[in-house]
C-alpha cells in the first residue's frame, strides 16, 4: 500500500470534500501545517507526561487539546466539524485551576526550569503562531467564533501548564535580569 498519491507534485493540494485545488504555500495550508506542527509537538508533551504517574492531569489536558486541534484542522480543511463555546469553557476552567496552584507571576519568566515546563512554553509559542496563521487564513476558510476564542485561550492554557509543571517539580522559575 502506498501512502503517496502524486497529486500534490505540482505544488497544489485539495481539501476535504472539494475538488478545488489550492497552492501549498497559501495561508490556508500554512495554518493547517502550523496546527499540525503544534499537535505533533503536543504529542511529545503527552508522551512525556505519560511517563510520570503524577502528571495524569496534565496528560489528560494535553490529550484534550490534541483532540480539539484535530477538530480545528478538520474545520479548516472544509469539514462541517467545529469547536463550540463548551471547548472554550473547558480551556478556561483548566487555566483557572492550574493558576490557582502556582504563585502568580509578576514578570516575564525565562523558560527552562524543567524540560517539561520548557516544552509547554515552546508549545505556547507554537500555539500563538498557529493562532496567527489561522487568523491570516480566515479569508480563505471561515471558522466559528468559538474556534478563534479557543485558539486565543490555548496559549494561556499552555502557559499555565508550563508554570504548573515547574512548580510541581519544585523548581523556581526566574525572571530576566534585563
Amino acid at each position: 500500500m502506498s501512502i503517496y498519491t502524486r497529486k500534490g507534485d505540482s505544488g497544489e493540494s485539495g481539501l476535504f470534500g472539494t475538488k478545488e485545488r489550492f497552492p501549498k504555500d497559501s495561508a490556508l495550508y500554512d495554518a493547517l501545517g502550523t496546527l499540525d506542527e503544534l499537535n505533533s509537538f503536543l504529542g511529545l508533551c503527552y508522551a512525556q507526561c505519560q511517563e510520570e504517574p503524577t502528571d495524569a492531569e496534565a496528560s489528560a489536558m494535553v490529550r484534550g487539546v490534541q483532540e480539539h486541534l484535530f477538530i480545528v484542522q478538520a474545520a479548516l480543511a472544509g469539514s462541517p466539524k467545529s469547536l463550540s463555546h463548551e471547548e472554550v469553557t473547558w480551556a478556561e476552567e483548566r487555566i483557572e485551576a492550574l493558576m490557582r496552584t502556582v504563585q502568580p507571576p509578576t514578570s516575564f519568566l525565562i523558560s527552562g526550569a524543567t524540560v517539561r515546563s520548557a516544552q509547554f512554553d515552546f508549545a505556547r509559542a507554537l500555539a500563538r503562531r498557529a493562532e496567527r496563521a489561522v487568523i491570516h487564513a480566515r479569508s480563505m476558510q471561515a471558522l466559528t467564533d468559538p474556534t478563534y476564542a479557543y485558539l486565543n485561550r490555548l496559549s494561556s492554557l499552555l502557559y499555565a501548564l508550563a508554570r504548573y509543571t515547574a512548580a510541581s517539580a519544585g523548581k523556581q522559575e526566574s525572571a530576566p535580569t534585563y
